[in-house]
């Protein structure tokens, strides 16, 4: 049975989470939700790879790098809304491009440059297309001038591993690209009430 201060200490740090990640604006509420999902997914990671791919977990721990930048989203989006959504997708591209080259290119990482990119797309009001192009332009050449040039990974795994990685990587980026959809939904009907 929980203590009350166990319990109290728990209900101030969900309420602090809550008033950290929280925004007016519709924006930055969605870029800060799925930093919320990138981060609450972040250590269960490992987790994953053992599952999916196999007892070699211990490169998964070079992803945590990525971890105080999506932390980072809500605070920065407070001194600067654009600076803020725009350290999403771009420590998104980030993670993907350290993921690359930690796991390789076989373990189909580079898939998550598809959600960083639509991100930089849907964060964006049309008055700030320029940044939107530009992420996009960040992730696309993330892929063209990477791919194949990251040289050795820093564990090489087998042929059924990389199967395993590609499977999880394929259903996560599905998943979270949905999830952003699902966002952009709600984005969508919000305005449309208006």
């Amino acid at each position: 049975m929980a203590t009350p201060v166990r319990s109290g200490v728990m209900g101030e740090l969900s309420k602090a989470a809550k008033a950290y990640f929280a925004h007016d604006d519709p924006l930055v509420a969605t870029a800060n939700l799925v930093a919320i999902v990138v981060l609450w997914n972040q250590p269960f990671y490992p987790l994953y790879v053992y599952w999916a791919v196999g007892p070699d977990i211990a490169p998964t721990f070079y992803t945590f790098l990525s971890t105080p930048f999506f932390l980072a989203v809500p605070a920065l989006a407070r001194v600067n809304s654009r600076a803020g959504r725009a350290l999403l997708p771009l420590a998104g591209i980030g993670n993907t491009v350290l993921s690359a080259k930690v796991f390789g290119i076989a373990s189909g990482v580079e898939i998550f440059l598809l959600p960083c990119v639509l991100l930089g797309f849907v964060l964006f009001r049309p008055a700030e297309r320029i940044i939107a192009i530009g992420i996009a332009i960040v992730g696309v050449l993330a892929f063209m001038v990477l791919h194949g040039r990251y040289g050795a990974p820093v564990h090489l795994y087998s042929v059924e591993e990389y199967a395993g990685f590609l499977r999880m990587n394929a259903l996560s980026s599905g998943t979270l690209t949905a999830f952003i959809g699902l966002l952009v939904m709600g984005l969508i009907g919000s305005a449309a009430k208006r």
